[in-house]
């Protein structure tokens, strides 16, 4: 079981004393944020991806980059990337690179985006929003899978004889998740690849996300990856603590209050009600935790959102503190009693390395000379096999005599 932290890079005014962090300051804070989840035992870091005011993150895989290279353990992810928007090959390729550089340890959250505009700025359409999702993320797997892909779709330029590069670390491409609050297409997909669904089911009352979990399990079953008990499932999560509750609630109120996401709506009691918040003692987030997979079945990561609505770095730090020292290792101990053993740990590089090869050794690509030309029959890699009916040339294998 994971527990880590996920951000959605948003930049808010502190409704207390007023004061707004610079991009720089929370940039840095977010390095500083990755680096405490790592110090107090937390497993995963995940980054969110906009490219608009207030949010400051609009390239991930040059921050993970960054914290990667400060950190030794931390599992480094996206919250999400926009499979919609975004190029594939430019996924692939990032990524790829950003798995060398760490390591392994990074995998991806896939998402659509919740930003309207961000379609038209990158050149789509809003209303082709699932369609995109799952056209570039089938172009996607077979970068990541095939060493030369001959492609042609509906929403990218063809492609003839493309390599991406750097191939995946060790012949494994990063395992992915695919993020959604509301749309049965994506937990589909999630289950049609056999990749992990993540339900970020911090904005709606349980029974919504139970239904779609429960709907991504059984295609996940139907597709023939595993019984629905072994689908890989994480979920979002949100929470603020002090050592007593009231405490909690009195230093949060003005934050949530005042929060672009939930502020001027529900009452914080009516939407601590309603959804997975908790504002309250470190016990009361054990035991609201802890009750989840009642609801969703046994589960693989879980993200909480800690650093948003303006709550300052400091403030964020020492949140940290409870969550890694009396939270988590209570929670990681309670959701392991009576786990089936047939229910999979989260998938790592090191897990998806020996699925593949065993005992055996691993792929390590190490090219042919190539001028970015494998229409003429040469192939890109050493152990690349030869396109179908080179004879002659230097795609052609000489046999032994």
């Amino acid at each position: 079981m994971q527990f880590g932290i996920f951000t959605v890079s948003d930049i808010t005014t502190d409704p207390t004393d007023g004061t707004t962090p610079s991009e720089n300051e929370r940039i840095k804070a977010s390095v500083a944020i990755a680096k405490k989840a790592e110090e107090v035992g937390l497993d995963v870091f995940a980054l969110g991806e906009h490219h608009n005011p207030p949010f400051f993150s609009s390239s991930p895989t040059t921050t993970l980059a960054y914290i990667a290279a400060q950190t030794t353990t931390l599992q480094l992810s996206t919250a999400t990337t926009l499979i919609t928007t975004n190029d594939p090959v430019k996924i692939a390729e990032d990524y790829a690179m950003l798995q060398h550089l760490s390591g392994g340890r990074v995998d991806l959250m896939m998402g659509r985006g919740n930003t309207g505009p961000v379609y038209p700025w990158f050149g789509k359409d809003i209303r082709d929003g699932v369609d995109l999702a799952i056209e570039n993320y089938a172009l996607l797997r077979r970068l990541w899978s095939e060493d030369v892909v001959d492609w042609q779709g509906k929403y990218r330029t063809p492609l003839q004889g493309f390599t991406s590069t750097p191939r995946p670390l060790d012949g494994v491409a990063p395992f992915v998740w695919h993020g959604s609050i509301r749309t049965p297409e994506i937990a589909e997909q999630a289950a049609y690849y056999g990749d992990g669904f993540f339900a970020n089911n911090i904005f709606w009352p349980k029974e919504h996300y139970m239904r779609l979990i429960g709907y991504y399990r059984q295609r996940f079953e139907h597709y023939g990856h595993g019984t629905a008990a072994q689908a890989i499932v994480g979920l979002g999560g949100q929470a603020f603590m002090a050592k007593n509750s009231q405490d909690a609630k009195n230093q949060f109120r003005p934050y949530f209050d005042n929060a672009p996401v939930y502020g001027h709506g529900p009452t914080m009691e009516d939407f601590t009600e309603q959804t997975p918040l908790v504002v309250g003692s470190p016990q009361e987030v054990i035991d609201r935790y802890a009750a989840m997979r009642e609801y969703y079945g046994d589960y693989q990561r879980q993200l909480f959102l800690v650093d948003h609505a303006g709550l300052p770095l400091k403030t964020v730090l020492e949140q940290l503190d409870i969550l890694g020292e009396e939270v988590v290792p209570v929670l990681r101990k309670e959701l392991a009693v009576n786990r089936p053993a047939e229910v999979p740990d989260a998938p790592t590089h090191a897990s998806l390395v020996a699925a593949a090869y065993g005992d055996g050794p691993v792929r390590e690509a190490r090219p042919n000379a190539n001028q970015g030309d494998n229409l003429s029959g040469s192939r890109p890699y050493q152990d690349s096999p030869a396109p179908a009916g080179s004879s002659f040339g230097p795609a052609a294998t000489r046999k032994a005599s």
